[in-house]
């Protein structure tokens, strides 16, 4: 019975952004727990490659190509797919980007960008996916926030405004549609080994205060983010709503 609460077999997800990284992860994740892909992307040939070694694992996976941050064609794309394959049941929005640089020289358009690419494509495809979603009163929404969402360190202020945003969007997400039957969560991974953190991976210094800063006493590692989602994703979570989850070795929780 307890199985059964995890269980995804007959739902299909659709996951922003996972060509590569945590949303790669999360796809092979949910996919380990039953459910149909949906991958997505901007870069048609590297969100092939992506499909194609899905597929190779014997993953169900449907390739999706939209760019998150275009309202109109995200709608295109999800009222498309859902006319011509069926019901999107889960939506993990974790399409993002970094940029990193002191507050006072942050450029004004990649501020813009920031928050084109990190907050308004999770209210774009959002919005798109839960339409289809309130109409079968049922419905997973499970947005990627941040260790940021809690906490700020120099040189990241526009992310962590953006991250800040994806929490208090995904509160206001559960207020309004959770009368529909629709639940909509967050999960804000700590420090984690991915192509956006490629940069501080590398470096020594700040591999060691981020050692010494977690409690776990290392970097994440993508798959660890994975029971998360299917807990969001699946029965288990009936009645959870509007909460953000952090998965970050600790480093929330000390000083």
């Amino acid at each position: 019975m307890t199985q059964n609460l995890f269980d995804l077999n007959g739902k299909t997800a659709l996951i922003t952004g996972s060509s590569q990284g945590i949303g790669y992860a999360l796809a092979k994740g949910l996919a380990a727990s039953g459910a149909k892909i949906i991958l997505n992307g901007r870069d048609v040939e590297k969100l092939k490659n992506a499909a194609d070694q899905l597929r190779s694992e014997g993953i169900n996976v449907t390739e999706l190509a939209f760019d998150a941050t275009d309202h109109d064609g995200v709608r295109d794309a999800v009222d498309g797919f859902e006319k011509e394959h069926g019901a999107i049941d889960i939506l993990v929005n974790n399409a993002g980007m970094q940029f990193r640089t002191a507050l006072e020289d942050y450029p004004t358009d990649m501020f813009q960008k920031l928050l084109t690419t990190n907050v308004a494509s999770v209210f774009s495809v959002g919005q798109a996916v839960a339409r289809h979603m309130i109409g079968r009163k049922a419905g997973k929404i499970i947005n990627i926030a941040s260790v940021q969402t809690m906490l700020a360190r120099p040189g990241i202020a526009p992310y962590t405004a953006t991250k800040g945003a994806v929490g208090n969007l995904t509160k206001g997400m559960a207020t309004d549609w959770a009368k529909y039957g629709l639940q909509c969560n967050a999960i804000a991974p700590g420090y984690f080994d991915t192509p956006l953190n490629a940069a501080l991976v590398v470096d020594p210094e700040f591999s060691a205060w981020l050692e010494k800063r977690t409690p776990a006493g290392r970097w994440g590692n993508v798959d660890e983010l994975v029971g998360a989602c299917v807990f969001l994703s699946s029965a288990a979570s009936s009645f959870v709503n509007g909460h953000t989850l952090y998965v970050d070795g600790g480093i929330t929780a000390s000083l």
